[in-house]
């Protein structure tokens, strides 16, 4: 089972989508409940496998598609993937065990399976073109999940975020096009393998091209200012659980894509870009903070807050270091479990009240001490104390940056303080002093079902804060190896000085591998 678990990983969530519409209605809480439980087991199983020494590809899958073009169906997960796969799973469990009186129950269960496969898919492909199916068909389920199930403006907000990442998606796909024809170029043989693509050195000039194609996809996807304007309409208007799904998950194709993508492809470019794209993250960390302090609306300040901490993975990726890249990689993870956990109190209590307005709140902790004690430790996670998870994630990315540029840095570091602003001015609006609304002197506190969504999130926030290791160790490895790859790959001086060359530079205590099973 194990020389296809990948494949099961992809296609299980979409085949019990298909079974799950001749299952009853009153019964599919229960049936998504347990496909979602089974989906993250086989992702637990693909970790507890998982050879953490190896730094190359495992599990690998390959099956011809169009053989004359070079398409193939190749899957396969490195520690880049594995904990991102992992997440997609959790989260998709967890979403579909907290939901509540939600209309239509059972078409948004199929939906969010669905969903889970594009995913899912995204991840693990490794031939850009499959690659390329999964990125856009991860567009259908969440533009039905806003548009269904979404506030008053949903139709707007879900076709805004349509446009913005599908326009964003058909200039990659020119890049795409136009690397298997440069590889056909070379070999005068047609390739759409990612793995492929990684023997090839490319000149400068065609670098700079390449990359700026890819970069437009994959930083509406982030979404990177000044692409950013598509989610907050799509969070304010998105149910609870396509907030949920499109902070801990969606948003990560994009910063993942350009691990898996621009830096080994393009290793000039991404160095030649480095400085402008690291303003462009620094801005997304200060403006977006700025706006979230803003806010009326608790749900906007999580969501401004979400674009503000991608600020932060985007500066780590382009540190173009192993500290920097795994300090984001890992900074997606501790992004997904915080922003989630985050959107799913704000469900919380928008589930009692209807409003999420924080100016209808005030004096929470004394009626829902529970509530207001995760809510604390998620909003301290969220801006970054030690020992909760964002804080590893977010040291090693600025740690990694800041030997590229001391003051950038600095400039960095400074905007993360003003998350600490916005997010206690929202903590202290809702939580603290006299209740003063009659509706909220009685408001329940959170149940059983809320405490098994939320418990799980909390443990891991702390956990992976103290004892990062677990994850970090298999990320470190196959970071390694794409360091390295790019510093080989590079054609320009300003390149190999700025890619640390692991081999040569740094003693390493394990032989690379590019073995697999």
């Amino acid at each position: 089972m194990l020389d296809h678990i990948l494949s099961i990983l992809i296609f299980f969530p979409a085949l019990a989508a298909v079974l799950g519409f001749v299952v009853h209605k009153d019964s599919m809480r229960a049936y998504g409940v347990a496909v979602a439980t089974i989906e993250f087991v086989l992702a637990l199983w693909l970790w507890f496998a998982f050879d953490n020494s190896v730094s190359g590809m495992q599990f690998m899958e390959h099956l011809p598609l169009i053989p004359a073009f070079g398409i193939n169906y190749i899957l396969g997960v490195d520690g880049i993937s594995l904990f991102i796969v992992i997440l997609a799973a959790f989260f998709t469990m967890i979403g579909i065990a907290s939901l509540t009186d939600t209309p239509n129950v059972k078409n948004m269960i199929i939906t969010l399976l669905f969903l889970q496969m594009t995913m899912v898919g995204v991840f693990l492909a490794l031939d850009a073109m499959v690659f390329y199916v999964f990125w856009e068909l991860s567009l259908v389920p969440m533009l039905y999940i806003i548009g269904a199930w979404g506030g008053p403006k949903r139709i707007y907000a879900s076709v805004k975020f349509f446009l913005y990442t599908f326009a964003g998606s058909l200039v990659m796909l020119v890049g795409v096009l136009f690397m298997a024809y440069f590889y056909y170029q070379a070999t005068g043989q047609w390739s759409f393998a990612i793995l492929d693509w990684y023997r090839l050195i490319l000149p400068f000039s065609f670098q700079l091209w390449l990359f700026a194609a890819f970069f437009i996809g994959f930083a509406i996807k982030v979404p990177m200012f000044p692409f950013h304007t598509w989610l907050p309409y799509a969070h304010g208007q998105a149910p609870t659980i396509g907030s949920v799904i499109l902070a801990a998950i969606l948003l990560k194709m994009g910063t993942y894509a350009f691990i898996r993508f621009s830096l080994p492809l393009f290793p000039d470019a991404s160095t030649y870009f480095m400085y402008p794209i690291a303003i462009l993250a620094i801005i997304m960390i200060i403006y977006t903070a700025m706006v979230a302090y803003a806010q009326k609306d608790v749900k906007q300040v999580v969501a401004y807050s979400s674009v503000s901490h991608m600020g932060v993975i985007i500066l780590g990726t382009f540190a173009l270091n192993v500290e920097g890249i795994s300090g984001s990689i890992f900074l997606m993870i501790a992004h997904g479990v915080v922003s989630g956990a985050l959107f799913l109190l704000v469900g919380v209590i928008y589930d009692r009240r209807h409003t999420k307005l924080m100016s209808e709140f005030g004096g929470l902790a004394s009626v829902m001490p529970k509530f207001a004690t995760i809510f604390g430790i998620m909003m301290m996670a969220s801006v970054g104390l030690p020992l909760t998870i964002n804080f590893v994630g977010e040291f090693l990315s600025l740690l990694g940056f800041y030997q590229q540029s001391h003051i950038l840095t600095l400039l960095a570091g400074i905007a993360i303080i003003v998350g600490a602003i916005y997010m206690l001015a929202a903590y202290k609006k809702m939580f603290f002093g006299e209740v003063t609304k009659e509706e909220n002197k009685n408001l329940p506190d959170v149940n059983k079902r809320e405490l098994i969504a939320l418990i799980p999130l909390v443990i891991i926030t702390i956990w992976l804060g103290i004892y990062p290791k677990p994850i970090l160790a298999p990320i470190n490895t196959s970071v390694e190896s794409v360091v390295q790859l790019m510093h080989d790959k590079a054609v320009t001086d300003d390149a190999k000085a700025r890619i640390p060359n692991l081999i040569q530079g740094v003693e390493i205590t394990r032989t690379t591998q590019k073995g697999g099973h």
